[in-house]
């Protein structure tokens, strides 16, 4: 009997019915635990002074935490290639939620208009990041072999045409396009570091593509222009690079967190004042819970600990790669690296921010920050790398 259902599954229930890539399941799970862990001791004083209760944010991040499980399970049970077509949708909704945020519907906090609130509140720029990474992977996927069309050369816009079309500038016209209007919409709220992390995403798709590496040059230098133009333009971003450069020049306030973040790290010292008995998330350090959790790691579990985190997710993006590189086509390949991109850099990011070896973008540490949106969609992330992983070939499923 169960040798016939076997037989009755389609071509498609087949391939999605693989086994899924063991080390990169476990590097999440045991991400998860330990950041459910550690955002319950670093929110565990803020949330019994705020609201009276001490466990109401592990036990909110624990039901976003089951939900993004479940969703990767699910979303690793489905047949990758369907968000080919899904990509499109995916796409134009995502947009449309981030204008919805300009509307009256948009909330603000701490001065930045980033939530939505439509039932519950989420962040759009969330779902907007992997959105990017789907549409780009799924149009790039067969520039192998698209065939362009050739104009003719009598005509001055003809020559013009065939130029840009040789040299690549015509190809990236609207792949630079989606990004502008993107990024627009989310500098209006402002949203720097999720504008970062969508052209990173679609940036990595892009090269992994095979555009040329002079265009990504040129992009650096324009975007890093451009982006210098807006700090020193945006009262907003001029503080934060201020911060940056000298946080005691404001010790009591907007260097403040910063300089709690240094002193949580440095009493850690090498083996940490033990799980729970850090004393800068007793209310020294705003909001521990959020974008500052991995300084209360390092105060609890010492260098040791924090960098047994970090090398956990070295291994997680190291695996995201490996699978990329073996996936069974090039929209896989291309899903897979924008994604493993995407969380590498968001570590990289928050890691940069607490240390101060850049200034203060608002990124979140993945599987640690406390917020229900971003846990669910890193979560439904692994689940499409894990979707990708059931199809390996055989001798690659080791």
């Amino acid at each position: 009997m169960g040798k016939k259902a076997r037989r009755d599954l389609t071509v498609e229930e087949q391939l999605a019915s693989g086994p899924m890539d063991l080390p990169f399941l476990m590097l999440v799970v045991l991400l998860l635990g330990i950041g459910l862990i550690m955002m319950f001791s670093a929110s565990y004083a803020s949330a019994y002074y705020k609201n009276g209760d001490p466990t109401v944010y592990i036990s909110r991040q624990a039901m976003f935490g089951i939900l993004g499980v479940c969703g990767m399970y699910v979303v690793s049970r489905i047949n990758y290639q369907r968000l080919r077509w899904l990509s499109v949708f995916g796409l134009i909704g995502s947009i449309g939620l981030l204008v919805l945020v300009l509307t009256p519907l948009g909330v603000s906090h701490n001065g930045a208009r980033r939530w939505l609130k439509l039932g519950v509140e989420f962040q759009p720029s969330e779902i907007v990041k992997v959105a990017v990474i789907l549409f780009f992977s799924a149009r790039l996927c067969k520039r192998d072999t698209q065939k362009y069309t050739r104009r003719k050369n009598r005509t001055f816009s003809g020559r013009m045409m065939n130029r840009m079309q040789k040299i690549g500038l015509l190809e990236l016209f609207p792949y630079g396009g989606i990004l502008l209007l993107i990024a627009a919409l989310m500098i209006k709220q402002p949203h720097m570091s999720g504008t970062i992390l969508v052209l990173v995403g679609g940036a990595s798709v892009l090269f992994a593509a095979g555009i040329s590496i002079w265009w990504f040059v040129g992009g650096i230098v324009g975007v890093g222009s451009l982006l210098a133009l807006i700090i020193t333009s945006t009262s907003y971003m001029t503080a934060r690079i201020q911060l940056w450069l000298n946080p005691w020049e404001d010790a009591q306030g907007a260097g403040y967190q910063t300089i709690q973040s240094l002193l949580a790290m440095g009493s850690g010292g090498l083996l940490g004042r033990g799980l729970g008995n850090s004393m800068q998330k007793l209310l020294y350090i705003p909001e521990p819970e959020n974008d500052f959790v991995f300084p209360i790691v390092v105060e609890e579990l010492g260098f040791v600990g924090g960098a047994l985190v970090l090398i956990l997710f070295a291994l997680l993006i190291l695996r995201g790669y490996w699978i990329a590189l073996h996936a069974r086509d090039k929209f896989g390949s291309l899903t897979v690296v924008g994604i493993t991109t995407l969380l590498a850099t968001q570590v990289f990011l928050n890691i940069g921010v607490v240390t101060n070896l850049i200034p203060n973008t608002g990124i979140s540490l993945p599987f640690f920050s406390y917020g229900g949106t971003a846990l669910i969609i890193q979560l439904l992330q692994m689940g499409i790398i894990l979707s990708v992983s059931r199809q390996l070939p055989a001798s690659k499923q080791d």
